[in-house]
């Protein structure tokens, strides 16, 4: 295997390989978790679970991808980002067709956490190897670009999920998420190495805690990955909330559900595709402003829609608007947090999981813990929503992004692999 990295000419060259695995590998966490969230009462009653043992099943996975980041990304740096990769593929897709066959929900729980742990490595690495080949402006567009491929997990994963129990139950879904594993994993094997020998870090495990805690102490990185984390918990409340309030409150059937679920997934690959087409342009600082700040004004709409009103319709336009946010806040904010981490991108990308999915783990059950109702989700999002902007525009970050010019990417200056496709071998003497 060679260990040079995988040329790329310029961003606007992707090879589409790349992007649709790549893209794929990023889609851990949506298909984790939305491919049977139509199942989740269905699930509920054939296990004799209560509902937040339900839920508890997405935040053990939750919880799973968040530490499999941890784990991983650090090790990568390492040893390169390919064998990992291949090993949590396959593992994923072996505890996916063991959820199919579990007798009780505590050996559920403690495959769905095996299966976040192994998903996880799928998730970090596909960020790690984005900043292996892209850098500065070029990543927020090559990362927006994946948000068309990854952003249609959600789409399909719900749709796919209510069609499958007209013909099976719930533990024909997760058959299906081991068939979706295995797929994965054929195309994780395309894949080359983009981590070169001599970019690795040689590092033992102090020196690998050493380089975690300079990561987390640099303000250039953390307050993006902040904004990214507390952010998507707004999304990830919808995960684990809406198939309670919108099948057992309003009385959707799963079909309709699984509807609804995408067409919100619909305006987040649309706005990722806004943003991809914008970012050259404005910058992606000033991208993931207007998205936390539009994301908080739909927040603010959803809780005052449904205290004032009864009906479904006070509460889907708000939501979609904020679920869409989603594709023009996360890969500016991972473009931004990983602006300044070349030589550190596997630990820099853990670090982002963790937060994105400790956070996304932790909040929607604490706030769940008396009941789900509409007035409970839109409160816990607008919360969330509000500490996002709180982060985002009360934090000072030192200038970085800003000062590389919106039109091209500036390659690092010995990271080896730029936006334009320079190898270690290739440019200027380091």
């Amino acid at each position: 295997m060679t260990s040079r990295a995988v040329p790329v000419a310029t961003p606007a060259k992707v090879p589409l390989g790349l992007v649709l695995a790549l893209g794929g590998l990023s889609s851990f966490g949506p298909l984790s978790m939305d491919l049977y969230l139509p199942a989740l009462p269905q699930l509920t009653t054939d296990l004799r679970a209560s509902e937040a043992s339900a839920q508890l099943s997405l935040s053990v996975c939750m919880i799973g991808l968040a530490l499999g980041q941890l784990l991983v990304g650090p090790l990568t740096d390492r040893v390169g980002r390919r064998v990992p990769l291949l090993v949590g593929v396959a593992l994923f897709a072996v505890t996916a067709g063991l959820c199919a066959i579990a007798p009780s929900i505590e050996i559920l729980l403690l495959l769905r956490l095996l299966g976040g742990l192994a998903g996880g490595a799928g998730i970090v690495i596909a960020r790690a190897m984005v900043r292996d080949l892209y850098d500065g402006t070029a990543a927020a567009r090559v990362f927006a670009t994946l948000m068309l491929v990854s952003g249609t997990a959600p789409v399909v994963a719900p749709v796919l999920g209510g069609q499958l129990l007209r013909v099976t139950d719930w533990r024909g879904v997760f058959g299906a998420l081991a068939l979706v594993g295995a797929v994965l994993l054929v195309a994780a094997v395309t894949l080359r190495e983009t981590l070169p020998r001599d970019r690795r870090r040689p590092d033992g495990l102090v020196a690998m805690t050493r380089v975690l805690r300079e990561v987390v102490h640099d303000r250039r990185f953390l307050v993006p990955a902040l904004v990214q984390g507390i952010g998507m918990c707004g999304m990830f409340t919808y995960i684990a909330m809406g198939s309670f309030v919108i099948q057992g409150v309003y009385g959707f059937g799963a079909v309709e559900y699984s509807l609804v679920f995408a067409a919100n997934a619909v305006g987040i690959v649309l706005a990722g595709r806004i943003s991809a087409l914008l970012v050259t342009r404005v910058g992606p600082r000033r991208l993931l402003a207007v998205g936390v700040a539009v994301a908080l004004a739909a927040a603010v709409a959803m809780l005052v829609g449904v205290l004032v009103s009864a009906s479904v319709w006070a509460l889907l336009p708000s939501l979609w608007v904020l679920v869409s946010c989603t594709g023009v806040i996360m890969p500016n904010a991972t473009a931004l947090a990983l602006a300044d981490q070349g030589r550190t991108a596997g630990t820099a990308s853990a670090v982002i999981g963790l937060l994105q999915f400790a956070v996304g783990a932790i909040v929607p059950p604490l706030a769940s813990l008396r009941g789900v109702s509409p007035v409970v989700m839109a409160g816990t999002i607008l919360a969330t929503a509000t500490v996002t902007a709180l982060v985002q525009f009360g934090l000072r970050v030192p200038a970085s992004m800003a000062a590389t010019p919106p039109h091209r990417s500036v390659p690092p200056a010995c990271d080896g692999v730029g936006a334009g496709g320079v190898t270690p071998g290739d440019g200027p003497s380091c």
